[in-house]
C-alpha cells in the first residue's frame, strides 16, 4: 500500500529574548488561526500534600487574567466566538483555541494573560474547587478510573508524582487557598517554559511581531524542575477493590517501559499496535473479547514521557470472568515476549501508523498538537518529515527486542477494581 503523505509542514521557530519559544506554520486553507500555548508545568510540580494545585489553577486560568476580570475575559472570548480548551498533564498546562486571523492578536494576548497573571478571585477558587470535587467523586465511582490510579501507584510508589491522584483528593483539595495557587504559579510558570504554537493564516513577521508585543517584556524566571526519579524495579503485584454494586469489573495490567527519547519508541508503538492499541483489531481484543466472549472491551496503551511511562492493558469483565480474563492476559502477553510479531503483523502495523500521520495534521489544531509534541521532547522542525522512515526501519527483531525488555508477567502489576472478591 502507497501512503501520500502531506508536504513537509517546514515550521518556522523562534525564541525571544526572555526565553518564550514560537512555533509558526503558515496555512491558508482558511483565514483562521490555532493557538496552542504550553506551559512545561503540569500536575508533577504539584507539592507533596496539596495535590490537586496545578489541576485547580488551570480551573481558573480564564476566570481573570492581566487587567481583565473574569467577565472581560468572556466579553472578549465570547464576541469572537472563541471558546479555549484548557488540559493539565503532569507535565504541561495548555491552553487551547482557534480565532479568526483578524482577531488573532487579541485573543493571543488574552490567553497570555491567562498564563502569565491570572487573579484567581476567591469566589472563583470556590466555585472551581467545588466542580474539581464533583470530578473526584465521580473517579471515585468509576472503576476503570480507580484501577487506573492503583495501578499507577503501584507502578511507581505512592510519593511519586506519576504514582499520585493528579487532581488530589477532596482533603488536598480544601487545603489549597489563594495565596498557594499564587505561590505555585511564581514559583513555576516563567517565559522560558511557554512554547506558543501559531497555525493558520499568519504570516510569520506578524506572528513573531504579535507575540513580541504580548510577551517581549514578561521577565521573570522559574526554579529549576527536579529530575522526576525513575520507577522502581518491579515484581508482580495484584490488588483488588472492591465495588459491589457496580455491574463489571475493569482490570488494568501495566509495566513500565521506556523514555520518549529511547531509541526503541516506535519499536514499542508497533508493539503496543499489535497488542491492542485499538481494541477489537488487536490480539488482545481478538482473544479475549471474540474468541472466548470474555470482555466487554480489551485492549491496550503505550505512554513514553520524561520518565518510563506505562504500557497498560485494559479490560472490563463480568466479575465471575476476572480469573481468566487475567490467565488470558498472561498468555497473550508472554507469547508476545517469546515470539514477538509476525512479519505480517508488522507490516499491517506500519502501514497504519505512516497512514495515520497525514490524518493526524489535517487541521490547524492538529499540526498545533504535533509542533507542540514534537518541541517539547525536542524532536527537531523536521520530525514530521523523518517520521515514516523512523517506523518503516523498525524490524522484527527490534519488536522482538522491546517486548522481551519490558513484558515479563512476573512484573506486571493488576489491579481489579468491580463487584469481585478475591477467592
Amino acid at each position: 500500500m502507497t501512503t501520500t503523505l502531506a508536504p513537509d509542514l517546514a515550521p518556522v521557530r523562534q525564541r525571544l529574548a526572555n526565553g518564550v519559544t514560537l512555533l509558526v506554520k503558515e496555512t491558508h486553507a482558511q483565514p483562521a488561526v490555532t493557538i496552542n500555548a504550553t506551559m512545561s508545568v503540569g500536575s508533577a510540580c504539584d507539592p507533596p500534600g496539596v495535590e490537586g494545585t496545578a489541576h485547580l489553577l488551570s480551573r481558573l486560568l480564564d476566570r481573570g487574567a492581566g487587567t481583565r476580570t473574569a467577565d472581560e475575559v468572556a466579553d472578549i472570548l465570547d464576541l469572537r466566538g472563541v471558546s479555549p480548551l484548557i488540559s493539565v498533564t503532569r507535565h504541561a498546562t495548555t491552553v487551547t483555541c482557534d480565532c479568526l486571523a483578524e482577531d488573532v492578536e487579541m485573543v493571543l494576548e488574552t490567553v497570555c494573560d491567562m498564563l502569565r497573571a491570572p487573579r484567581c478571585p476567591e469566589a472563583e477558587i470556590d466555585t472551581r474547587r467545588g466542580q474539581l470535587l464533583t470530578q473526584l467523586r465521580q473517579d471515585e465511582d468509576s472503576p476503570s478510573t480507580r484501577a487506573f490510579e492503583a495501578v499507577m501507584t503501584l507502578l511507581y510508589g505512592e510519593d511519586h508524582p506519576y504514582g499520585r491522584r493528579p487532581k488530589g483528593s477532596a482533603a488536598t483539595l480544601a487545603g489549597i487557598d489563594r495565596h498557594q495557587l499564587l505561590d505555585f504559579h511564581a514559583a513555576w510558570f516563567a517565559p522560558d517554559r511557554l512554547t506558543l504554537v501559531l497555525v493558520g493564516d499568519i504570516g510569520v513577521s506578524a506572528a513573531v511581531a504579535a507575540v513580541t508585543r504580548v510577551c517581549g517584556e514578561w521577565a521573570s524566571r522559574a526554579a529549576p524542575v527536579p529530575p522526576l526519579p525513575p520507577p522502581p524495579a518491579q515484581t508482580r503485584r495484584r490488588l483488588v477493590i472492591p465495588m459491589p454494586a457496580k455491574a463489571q469489573a475493569d482490570i488494568v495490567y501495566g509495566f513500565t517501559t521506556i523514555l520518549r527519547s529511547d531509541p526503541a519508541f516506535h519499536a514499542y508503538r508497533i508493539m503496543n499496535n499489535v497488542l491492542g492499541q485499538y481494541g477489537i483489531g488487536g490480539r488482545l481484543g481478538r482473544s479475549i473479547r471474540e474468541r472466548q466472549g470474555m470482555a466487554y472491551y480489551a485492549g491496550s496503551m503505550f505512554e513514553a514521557g520524561h520518565i518510563a511511562g506505562p504500557l497498560l492493558v485494559r479490560a472490563g469483565v463480568n466479575a465471575e470472568n476476572v480469573d481468566r480474563a487475567i490467565a488470558s492476559i498472561d498468555t497473550e502477553v508472554a507469547q508476545m515476549a517469546r515470539d514477538g510479531v509476525t512479519d505480517e503483523e508488522l507490516t499491517s502495523a506500519k502501514r497504519y501508523l505512516v497512514g495515520s500521520i497525514p490524518r493526524s495534521l489535517e487541521t490547524n489544531e492538529g499540526i498545533a498538537r504535533f509542533l507542540q509534541t514534537a518541541e517539547q521532547f525536542d524532536l527537531g522542525l523536521d520530525y514530521d518529515s523523518r517520521l515514516p522512515g523512523l517506523v518503516q526501519s523498525v524490524t522484527v527483531g527490534d519488536v522482538a527486542d522491546a517486548a522481551r525488555r519490558t513484558l515479563v508477567t512476573e512484573h506486571a502489576s493488576i489491579v481489579i477494581a468491580g463487584p469481585y472478591e478475591e477467592s
